[in-house]
């Protein structure tokens, strides 16, 4: 809208004749002239109205509409009954883009009379409701007054009395505000355009704490003083506390016009623009408070906490202690120093802040929360548990602690108390999609798949872009054996990050599940390609080519030699001088080292050794535990070691360090290439005595390990040499296996009542290729009344691509009998069903047949030439089942046929299997303890008489009579 210029009413002679030309100049289009005569009237008369309204006039015309709102104000100050200054004063406020202190001002001015056709249309246009504000044409002096609209009565007094404000001034001395703002609302009644009742009603209000009703207050008082910088500057404060940034922001700025040294308003303009995350403009303010008061420790300390926030640590550490010099007791500086410390990771400084802060403030949650947090990656792991609790006890619904401690739980292994903190983090922010993800990752520790599923898809429902999450979601597909899904995710993943190592080996995990060697293959060859120096990746190769059979002999192990070559080189050259005392009959340090120290097969053939090794006076067992999994397996195994460390959280390095300074003598693998295996711990060789034992069928490849703990079933002396660089130590058995307490009865051969044989296999899917289910369907052809019953099965998958294989070669689904996963005792029922079982190749079966050999069920086993294909003849020569084990595939046809026409052969070898296994080495398992501590003396003899390693077997005699004098 263009405004009116104001005709003047009579004043003095000289001021008349000034206010005429100034007019003429004005309506004339000569603005400049016209504002040197404007400002010429308010030098001699400063309150002048017509020549104040007049100059707002021209600042709007000039496009300037802010300037002029101090000369509206004045106007409205000398003469409030004119309502064309309202008018005008209204519009420059909207053209400003103050449009809510244009409507704050309209509704004050309608409410002392202000109408007219002009009023409604110019309200029309504020509320949106008209295209056009109202056009007014500039009219000629004539020395007459002109109100184009009108008030409708006459405006309260203008001024309260000196001794009403002082009484109230006063009272805010006092800090009684609720009386300040009873007096200061009675003010604003009877004095609606006067300034001190309305700035002294909002500060008293919002140091009430009511910073809502504070704000229309203190929007009038700025209203009514456009220049006074407390006014503009207590609406920015409010507006920010309220969270409305925009119009803190205007505020502040609105400040720097009037007074632009005001570093107060550039440090809130900083923090303003800093949560509307607008942080180049915040420094930049920021920065600005700085060069006004250089000593100003709140913007120091502002400052740093922005440059935290973009990742400029050193920058940010600089301004938190230029903070802290100016206000050294400071707790939040001291918190915000350690964030900083701890991100550069200075841990040991970081902590010293953040206890320096709760020296200030020992109640201040976040600083426990934050002082846990380091001191678990200091791995004091008790004292961060403790301030992860303190900062619960002060504040129980902060939902990141809670997070932090589930963490915290999760890696202590305590995951049912990890997943009661995630549940509660979540119960407060329920829309957090880390926290879904932490517990989905505990529950995946838990085995419990479908709640894992759950948790990580409720996860990328909010945030659809952590890779980190979609590669947490296929691993568990995988482990609930939809292969297909779990092939999709990890593709998607590759398609936004093609290079991703992990995800491609987790690929090649699935194909190799689906049968699809080649492709496998080809993935884990892949990730090795990109990443060359990750050994993790090349221990997912050298395990596939023993599960794939791709290769040769002399090429796997020469595969397992360059793993060697590769990782142990160069860490070879820092070996350190072992200066254990060389008493060949000392006690002896041994540590062992796995991360299956659960409910794992590994745990099945270790726990009976352990509970009679854990009682020889002359061992003293360390564990170092490589695993969050803390289950009733864990509770029990921990118990048979003298001293237990969990270890997941160190470097190779630092596990080598602590193993070192743990003193151990011999340290024990028991994970070879399988998943979190530790041997760049074992290559770092941190004990002068290390062996491989039970937990991979074959080589390490390391020089670094020098014995590979085996019996003569397993590997018959003279014929594997060649594919180890340890040396083969010969047990009685190379593990013992401790039979299920819970196992049903032997019940008689089913397919006497049945009519017909019943093959099984319980072995897990990756085992199964189209090459075993060739040769198993060779027998069922023969035999077209045979069923085949598959267990061990995932939950949720399909078993469309078995089905295939098996269809392929001639045999239909209806002959085939899938069983899912399941517990102990419905697993071990199921063997009830199954006459004998057929073992896989090039990998057999372990843990499986030594289940079926308890239940009455032999398996007929291909016995191969790698260690990987020599379980099952190592347990059935055990057993004394050498008809099980065929030479060949043709031996492995005829022996099963032959099996199939001499049921009563099969029958009486079911019903006297349980006797046979006690009676074995393997179901001894203080013949097999005293076999290992036998085996570990005479290592420990040979490394006191400076000889090196070397094959040998334990004399079956030498152990039977220990074990006869301990029976004695």
């Amino acid at each position: 809208m263009t405004p009116n210029v104001t005709q003047l009413q009579p004043v003095s002679q000289a001021t008349d004749q000034l206010l005429q030309q100034a007019i003429a100049h004005h309506q004339s289009g000569r603005l400049q002239e016209a504002g040197v005569l404007y400002q010429t009237i308010l030098q001699h008369q400063p309150s002048h109205p017509e020549a104040n309204h007049n100059l707002g006039v021209i600042a709007i015309q000039a496009q300037q509409p802010a300037a002029g709102l101090p000369y509206f104000m004045a106007a409205l100050d000398a003469d409030p009954t004119c309502g064309q200054y309202w008018l005008n004063y209204i519009d420059a406020l909207f053209q400003a883009g103050q449009q809510e202190d244009a409507r704050a001002v309209l509704a004050l001015a309608r409410q002392q009379g202000l109408q007219g056709e002009e009023v409604d249309a110019l309200a029309a246009h504020l509320n949106g409701n008209a295209p056009v504000a109202v056009q007014r044409d500039l009219a000629p002096w004539d020395g007459e007054e002109s109100h184009p609209v009108s008030l409708a009565g006459p405006l309260p007094g203008n001024t309260p009395g000196h001794q009403e404000m002082d009484v109230i001034v006063a009272l805010f001395g006092e800090g009684r505000y609720a009386e300040v703002a009873t007096l200061a609302q009675r003010l604003t009644v009877h004095y609606p355009l006067h300034e001190f009742g309305w700035k002294i009603l909002g500060v008293a209000l919002k140091l009430l704490g009511r910073g809502q009703d504070a704000l229309e207050p203190m929007r009038k008082a700025a209203m009514l003083l456009p220049t006074d910088v407390e006014s503009h500057y207590n609406l920015g404060v409010t507006l920010q506390e309220l969270g409305r940034m925009e119009e803190a922001e205007a505020s502040y700025l609105r400040v720097l016009q009037i007074d632009p040294v005001y570093a107060d308003a550039y440090l809130n303009l900083g923090v303003t623009l800093r949560t509307l995350g607008r942080l180049d403009e915040a420094e930049e303010r920021l920065r600005q408070a700085l060069q006004i008061r250089p000593d100003y420790a709140e913007a120091h300390g502002n400052l740093g906490t922005m440059l935290q926030e973009r990742g400029c640590l050193d920058e940010a550490e600089a301004s938190f202690r230029k903070a802290l010099q100016l206000t050294p007791d400071h707790a939040v500086l001291h918190d915000n120093l350690g964030v900083t410390l701890y991100r550069l990771g200075r841990l040991e400084e970081a902590e010293g802040s953040f206890r320096q802060a709760l020296r200030i403030n020992p109640d201040n949650a976040r600083t426990h929360n934050d002082l846990g947090v380091t001191l678990q990656e200091l791995g004091r792991l008790d004292e961060a548990d403790a301030h992860f609790q303190m900062a619960l006890l002060i504040n129980p619904d902060d939902a990141r602690t809670h997070d932090n401690r589930g963490n915290l739980l999760c890696y202590l292994g305590r995951q049912n108390e990890a997943a009661a903190s995630y549940r509660r983090a979540l119960e407060i922010t329920p829309d957090d999609a880390g926290m879904h993800a932490n517990l989905g990752r505990c529950f995946r520790n838990l085995r419990h798949w479908k709640d894992a599923e759950s948790h990580f898809r409720k996860s990328l429902e909010i945030n659809p872009d952590d890779l980190e999450t979609h590669n947490n979601l296929g691993l568990t597909l995988q482990d609930l054996g939809l292969l297909d899904k779990a092939e999709a995710c990890f593709r998607d993943i590759l398609q936004i990050k093609p290079n991703s190592v992990g995800v491609i080996g987790n690929l090649g995990l699935v194909l190799q599940s689906l049968g699809r060697l080649d492709e496998a293959e080809a993935c884990f060859r892949q990730a090795l390609q990109i990443k060359p120096e990750q050994a993790s990746l090349y221990s997912n190769l050298l395990y596939f080519l023993l599960l794939s059979a791709t290769m040769d002999v002399k090429s796997v192990f020469s595969e397992h030699a360059r793993f060697g070559e590769q990782f142990e080189s160069a860490l070879s050259l820092d070996w350190p001088e072992h200066t254990h005392t060389r008493d060949p009959e000392r006690c002896l340090q041994i540590g062992l080292v796995s991360p299956d120290f659960n409910n794992h097969a590994v745990a099945t053939f270790i726990e009976p050794v352990l509970e009679h090794l854990s009682s020889y006076p002359q061992l003293s067992l360390h564990a170092y535990y490589n695993s969050v999994i803390n289950d009733k397996v864990t509770h029990r195994l921990r118990g048979h070691f003298a001293h237990w460390y969990p270890v997941t959280g160190l470097s190779d390095a630092e596990l080598a360090e602590k193993i070192r300074a743990d003193g151990i003598d011999i340290l024990i693998d028991l994970t070879g290439h399988t998943a979190r295996n530790r041997l760049l711990t074992f290559a770092r060789k941190p004990a002068p005595v290390q062996a491989s034992w039970m937990g991979y069928p074959g080589t390490t490849g390391l020089k670094s390990m020098d014995y590979f703990l085996a019996d003569r079933f397993f590997l018959p002396p003279g014929q594997f040499d060649g594919q180890f660089t340890e040396r083969i130590v010969y047990l009685p058995a190379g593990a013992p296996f401790l039979p299920s307490k819970d196992a049903p009865p032997v019940n008689g051969l089913p397919a006497l009542s049945n009519g017909y044989l019943t093959f099984g296999s319980f072995s897990r899917p990756n085992k199964l290729s189209p090459a075993v289910i060739s040769l198993w369907a060779e027998l069922l052809r023969a035999l077209p009344d045979s069923r085949m019953l598959l267990g061990g099965m995932p939950e949720e998958g399909n078993y469309d691509a078995l089905i295939k294989w098996f269809e392929m070669e001639g045999i239909g689904c209806e002959r085939l009998i899938f069983h899912a996963r399941c517990g102990m005792e419905n697993y071990l029922n199921l063997h009830q069903q199954v006459d004998y079982c057929l073992d896989t190749f090039p990998y057999n079966g372990g843990t499986t047949t030594l289940h079926a050999l308890w239940m009455g069920v032999p398996t007929l086993t291909l016995a191969g030439d790698t260690a990987a294909g020599r379980s099952g003849a190592s347990i059935l020569g055990h057993a004394g089942l050498e008809s099980f084990i065929a030479r060949d595939a043709a031996d492995f046809l005829n022996k099963g046929l032959s099996w199939a026409g001499n049921l009563a052969a099969l029958s009486d070898i079911r019903s006297g299997l349980r006797e046979r296994f006690t009676k074995s080495a393997m179901g001894q398992p203080v013949l097999v303890a005293t076999g290992v501590e036998r085996a570990l003396r005479m290592m420990w003899q040979r490394w006191c008489a400076g000889l090196p390693a070397e094959s040998f077997e334990v004399p079956l005699q030498a152990v039977n009579s220990t074990v006869s004098e301990v029976d004695s």
